[in-house]
């Protein structure tokens, strides 16, 4: 129940109201173009525009300080100021993410072949001098990392193929792939120099023929060529690992964020912290230390330990608990932050509704395949587990087709449980929270815009579509159940604007 001290004088919870007023905040730096440094206005102004107390206020430019919309500014010609947002914090809390829910190398290779060879294609399509440039200086640093330890730690190529795509969705989600990769090739066994060097030259070869199909504007040679690449990397990663349950230990702070101004130290504080639960194989509820203990164990200020602590309980990686027995207690991580973080970042980019189609086009249609398949599968076999698993699928399948029809009136998700559903039945967590980042980008992007989205007008239209869907997995067609799904996915675009 809360507390007198948890509601604004209106009687609203602080934490329900200050979100709220955090997402008009962002909606109207999306409506304005996001404007870089253009002041949104004094913490007076804005209490007085949002009718809100300066609790409310302040925990709403936290929720905004914290997504990278915007940063206070205090002093003289102080206030709230459009930022221009890093990417990089949200992204190593998505790989620990992964990381947590135990995403295996299966799954990474699926969501790769289902992305990476699209970006390939795309590049070369689009190569210019530039690219050319960039591409070999990308292979020639790749030699000279040859003696860096790990065989896939130092892999830069897969981001710029995402980066020369021009498509800023590909690009992040490689982004994370390839780090969530690293993280499970350094968990790899010891093995020989002689090995390691065969092995890297192997995949510096693998590197070169994609490039060179690139340069060469042959995209169909570059797709074949990255997705043997990708096979022969996860064959790699899965004969060496070392096997320590599902959860993986590696490092997630990159060896160029040093020292630096106070946000920036508390981030790689914070992720100092994630390696380390990561370390301890994630034991949620174990207490890491007094305040006291952990400014001694990292040599920092106060100020950026509280900074690194609020990063953490925002991404649900640990809480600061007060009081005898206190300390920083790990949690079970939930990624809402880091989509929530990511939507606005990729609305930032001026993502288009074309780059927006070919990603969810990738996500959505293999989720539908794999889906179609494991039906299939399921009545391949007469065994008890899989009579239980067809009943999921059709069960929550079923349900979810009847959510935009039988759902609450106010509930402005309700029409994408279906998707949501599919993505999860896929079993790839990748899948699911890229899903949930370019769903949340479509929302956002239409509040922005002052864009309704179509909700209960055009609920029977939909619930119709998802049935039809629904029919070809049940049917164990596959292909149909693709052709239906893109079919579905083409006519939401328009209200991409």
């Amino acid at each position: 129940m809360a507390t007198a001290a948890d509601l604004d004088p209106a009687g609203t919870p602080v934490g329900t109201l200050a979100a709220q007023i955090a997402q008009r905040i962002e909606a109207d730096v999306i409506r304005r173009g996001w404007p870089v440094g253009a002041s949104l206005g004094s913490e007076v102004d804005l209490r007085e525009h949002f009718g809100v107390s300066r609790a409310v206020l302040r925990e709403a430019v936290r929720l905004v300080e914290h997504h990278q919309v915007a940063k206070m500014r205090r002093g003289p010609n102080g206030g709230l100021f459009v930022a221009a947002p890093d990417a990089g914090p949200a992204t190593r809390a998505m790989v620990i993410y992964l990381e947590y829910v135990g995403t295996s190398v299966a799954d990474l290779l699926h969501a790769r072949l289902l992305l990476e060879p699209i970006a390939a294609g795309l590049a070369a399509d689009r190569i210019t001098e530039d690219g050319i440039d960039t591409l070999r200086a990308t292979l020639v640093e790749e030699i000279a990392h040859q003696d860096a330890p790990g065989v896939h730690s130092q892999d830069p190529l897969h981001p710029v193929l995402g980066q020369l795509s021009g498509n800023p969705v590909l690009h992040l989600f490689i982004d994370v792939l390839t780090r969530l990769t690293a993280r499970y090739a350094n968990t790899s066994r010891r093995i020989s120099k002689a090995e390691m060097r065969t092995a890297k030259d192997v995949s510096h070869e693998a590197h070169r023929a994609v490039v060179d199909a690139v340069i060469a504007g042959d995209g169909a040679r570059a797709q074949t060529a990255l997705a043997a690449h990708l096979e022969s990397v996860a064959a790699w990663i899965e004969k060496h690992r070392v096997r320590r349950g599902p959860r993986i230990a590696g490092n997630v702070v990159e060896p160029e964020l040093a020292e630096g101004p106070r946000a920036k130290l508390a981030e790689v504080v914070a992720a100092r912290i994630h390696d380390d639960i990561a370390a301890r194989g994630w034991q949620v509820g174990m207490v890491l230390g007094s305040e006291a203990d952990l400014l001694a164990r990292y040599g920092i200020s106060r100020a950026v330990l509280r900074e690194a602590v609020r990063l953490l309980e925002y991404h649900s990686v640990a809480r600061m608990r007060r009081g005898p027995g206190g300390g920083l207690v790990v949690a079970a991580p939930e990624p809402q932050a880091s989509v929530d973080t990511m939507a606005l970042f990729l609305e930032y980019q001026k993502v288009t509704a074309d780059d927006l189609r070919i990603v969810r086009n990738a996500v959505e249609l293999g989720a539908v395949a794999r889906v179609t398949a494991r039906y299939g599968e399921s009545a391949d076999t007469d065994t008890g587990d899989r009579d239980n698993d067809r009943a999921e699928i059709a069960d929550r399948l079923a349900k979810a087709v009847r959510r935009p029809t039988e759902g609450p009136a106010e509930d402005p998700r309700k029409a994408d449980l279906f998707h949501t559903e599919l993505a999860d039945l896929a079993h790839n967590p990748v899948l699911s929270l890229f899903l949930a980042i370019i769903t949340e980008l479509f929302r956002r992007h239409a509040a922005g815009h002052d864009q309704p989205l179509p909700g209960d007008t055009a609920a029977e239209e939909v619930q119709h579509v998802h049935q039809r869907i629904l029919d070809a997995v049940l049917e164990g067609d596959a292909g149909l159940a693709r052709h239906r799904m893109r079919r579905h996915l083409d006519a939401l675009i328009p209200w991409w604007h």
